[in-house]
C-alpha cells in the first residue's frame, strides 16, 4: 500500500495514487510505501540530515527494506513542492505531471535503481511509466 501525506495541502492526490498504483504493479514492487509531499524548509533538513547538503532537493527515498509483523515495508520518500514546481515549469508540463515523475523517480530507488549504475534503465523507466498514465489537469497553486 502506498500512502501519500500532503503537508502542503495543494498536491493532487488522485493522480499521484495512480502514478503510484502503476508504478507499484510495473516494477512488481511488494510491501508499504509512505509518500511525503513537502516544503522547501524540510527538503533542505532532510538532505543536510541524510545526505550532508545544506540545500533542498526534489525527491529523496529512504529504502528500509524490513519485515514487520503485519507486512513488508519498503520505505519513505519526499518530494518537495516548490522544487516541483520549478522543475514543471522548466520542463513545460503541468505540476502534477512532474509530481508523478519524481514519485516513480523515488519509487524506482525503493525498487534498488542506483543513479550511478542503472541511469539509462531508470530514465527508461520513468518515461515508460509517466507515459501510460492519463494526462492530468494542473490544479496547482503558483
Amino acid at each position: 500500500m502506498i500512502q501519500i501525506n500532503d503537508n502542503t495541502g495543494s498536491a493532487c492526490l488522485s493522480s499521484l495514487q495512480a502514478a503510484a498504483d502503476r508504478t507499484v504493479s510495473r516494477l512488481r514492487l511488494r510491501g508499504d510505501v509512505t509518500v511525503l509531499i513537502g516544503t522547501d524548509k524540510e527538503a533542505r533538513e532532510l538532505n543536510q540530515r541524510h545526505r550532508g547538503i545544506n540545500a533542498p532537493t526534489d525527491v529523496l527515498s529512504f529504502p528500509i527494506q524490513e519485515e514487520l509483523p503485519d507486512g513488508y515495508y519498503c520505505g519513505d520518500i519526499f518530494i518537495c513542492l516548490p522544487l516541483a514546481r520549478e522543475q514543471a515549469r522548466k520542463a513545460g508540463h503541468s505540476v502534477s505531471r512532474e509530481l508523478q515523475l519524481l514519485l516513480i523517480h523515488g519509487l524506482l530507488h525503493l525498487a534498488g535503481f542506483d543513479h550511478e549504475i542503472d541511469s539509462g534503465e531508470m530514465e527508461r523507466l520513468q518515461e515508460e511509466i509517466l507515459d501510460s498514465l492519463p494526462a492530468v489537469a494542473d490544479n496547482h497553486q503558483p
